[in-house]
């Protein structure tokens, strides 16, 4: 029973009906709206704290390179989401997405590992701002939390961050206040975060050297803590994808647009211009701040938890440092409207589904907000702010981002290939003679139509894909080009691994495409959304085991959730049951004594 149970919900597919219990957010977000939420959720921690970070320990220099791959990889997931929600405009971004292609399991881990997401960025976010207004103050509060109440546990914070505790539950109770309202905030915010970036850019570049990035071992003082070779890479390659892997935490953001199906206006054309528009800006900005800041100030010495502050101290010029520190409060706030935003539409779908708890679908009749999922969203990144330091929040975001983001990826690709709904075309391209094994693999008698059988082509090629990705990943991470005869076999290993991705990708983009019309499609696909999928899992195997570790035990908490709960209250299964049993009926009465 079980078993049975649970290959259904395998392959359980949400069906959308005209009178589904949906809608019930108010339609309020204009396109400027969308594009400040997506600019606002992605501008704030990845500038004012992790460039700083990033170019000091991990990339040097080099780490505007770092921006550079992950703003790419961001816009080939990013113009994925934007065809989804061309597609489905609904709340719940990729698990929504997923659900309604792939299956109901495979849409819960989604929606799981995206509500762990959007926590983490709240929490996160919360306490980068709690630590820079401390640094005003000479970090007052830590030392009278560490004093009166410290936590001696060795996996958690030293001391509980109340100051971030109440930020989470100050902009949650905002947001209950109803969407318009809250967007005025989140405006503001987002227009004065971008005003102080082009006075960081402006004043920076008349104080650029760039011989700093061309600095020598000797030039580097004995007592650096982190020196590198120097240079433009003091760390290697390795450290430029390393960056690259975190550099994921700067762009998360832009998804916030796309959990506002619900509550956008004209959200298919509205949501795929403002998530390419977000990304855009965003790109430009950490880009231009990266190159920047390493230019005007030493990698070896920059401070990894307020660069620009401490940059603009050294550099004498006090007016410019309070403009950054205003202009940063702002930055954290819009992103943790961001994060606080997202968190709560991600629990409404899958409540409104029924694969979480149902009460968490409830929204306020007078501000037309989720409100419950809003306050127990709040409560709980509070919770997680509260206990966990910033370098614990933040090496566990970037796994679940990459597999959202993998996931959205392969979605288009099964969606863009899936069988047309045309039976007088379809028999005739089944009627033609392909009963070769290659010649169905790579359409040699060029079919125009998708069928049953070309769909399921495209989709065993797209998973073959991933897995042959992930087998290249771990290899090539392992393996080192020398001459000698066990690298020799690793790198013939790796060549016939290229070859078998080349083909697989050939063997898709011959199966003829859905004819579906869409406000925004995805270009040339499947080469986009292949190369989403490379870059995503390629990156996720740069990070360290403990990363996986802890997604492991979210994820386990979410199984219990689903198996204990979700799987016997999905109301896509009811639907189902519903519908074999009028189908039984029919057929019972229909059938002759």
């Amino acid at each position: 029973m079980l078993f049975n149970e649970l290959c259904k919900a395998l392959t359980r597919k949400r069906v959308d009906e005209n009178n589904d219990k949906k809608g019930q957010l108010a339609r309020v977000l204009g396109l400027f709206n969308l594009v400040t939420l997506g600019v606002g959720s992605t501008l704030g921690v990845g500038v004012y704290v992790l460039t700083g970070y990033l170019a000091k320990e991990v990339a040097g220099p080099a780490v505007c390179l770092s921006f550079l791959i992950a703003a790419l990889a961001s816009s080939l997931a990013g113009l994925c989401y934007a065809e989804f929600a061309a597609r489905v405009p609904k709340a719940g971004s990729a698990y929504v997405y997923s659900y309604v292609t792939v299956g109901e399991i495979i849409a819960f881990i989604i929606g799981w590992t995206l509500v762990l997401e959007y926590v983490i960025i709240a929490a996160s976010v919360a306490r980068s701002l709690s630590i820079y207004i401390d640094s005003f103050i000479d970090d007052a509060m830590k030392k009278f939390f560490q004093s009166t109440m410290p936590i001696k546990i060795s996996f958690l914070s030293d001391y509980p961050d109340f100051f971030a505790f109440s930020l989470i539950m100050f902009i949650s109770i905002i947001q209950c206040t109803g969407v318009k309202k809250s967007s005025y905030f989140n405006t503001i915010a987002t227009i004065t975060n971008l005003l102080t970036i082009c006075i960081v850019i402006i004043s920076g570049c008349t104080k650029v050297d760039v011989n700093n990035w061309y600095l020598e071992a000797k030039d580097i003082p004995a007592n650096a803590t982190k020196p590198g070779a120097g240079g433009f890479m003091p760390f290697g390659m390795s450290g430029v994808m390393a960056a690259t892997a975190k550099c994921f935490f700067a762009f998360v953001g832009f998804d916030a647009i796309a959990t506002t199906g619900e509550e956008a206006k004209n959200p298919q054309r509205n949501i795929p211009f403002a998530i390419i528009t977000s990304l855009l800006i965003c790109c430009l900005a950490y880009f231009s701040v990266s190159v920047v800041l390493t230019m005007m100030w030493p990698y070896y010495d920059q401070n990894p938890e307020t660069p620009f502050p401490y940059v603009f101290k050294q550099l004498n010029w006090p007016v410019i440092l309070w403009i950054v520190n205003i202009g940063a409060i702002f930055a954290f706030c819009t992103c943790l409207f961001g994060g606080l935003f997202s968190l709560p539409r991600i629990l409404y779908a899958m409540g409104s589904d029924g694969i979480i708890f149902k009460f968490l679908s409830n929204v306020n009749k007078k501000t037309k907000t989720p409100a419950i999922s809003i306050l127990c969203s709040g409560l709980f990144s509070g919770f997680i702010s509260l206990i966990f330091n910033l370098s614990q929040l933040m090496d566990m975001l970037s796994v679940g981002t990459l597999l959202a983001y993998t996931m959205v990826s392969i979605c288009v690709i099964i969606l863009r290939y899936q069988k047309t709904v045309n039976t007088e075309e379809s028999n005739i391209n089944i009627s033609q003679d392909d009963s070769n094994f290659y010649k169905k693999i790579f359409n040699i008698n060029n079919k125009k139509v998708a069928t049953e059988d070309t769909s399921k082509i495209a989709t065993w090629g797209v998973v073959l894909f991933s897995i042959l990705v992930f087998i290249f990943g771990v290899t090539s991470y392992h393996v080192e080009l020398h001459n000698d005869a066990k690298n020799l076999l690793g790198f013939i290993f790796l060549t016939t691994i290229v070859v078998m991705i080349v083909l697989t990708v050939t063997a898709i983009g011959r199966q003829p495409v859905n004819s579906a019309r869409l406000s925004f499609k995805v270009p040339l696909v499947p080469f986009i959304p292949c190369c989403s999928i490379f870059v995503n899992i390629f990156l996720m195997i740069q990070l360290d085991i403990f990363t996986w570790l802890r997604l492991i035990i979210w994820l386990i908490l979410g199984f219990c959730i689903y198996f204990f709960y979700g799987i016997r209250h999905s109301v896509q299964r009811s639907k189902d049951n519903q519908k074999n049993y009028h189908n039984n009926t029919l057929a019972t009465i229909n059938t002759p004594f």
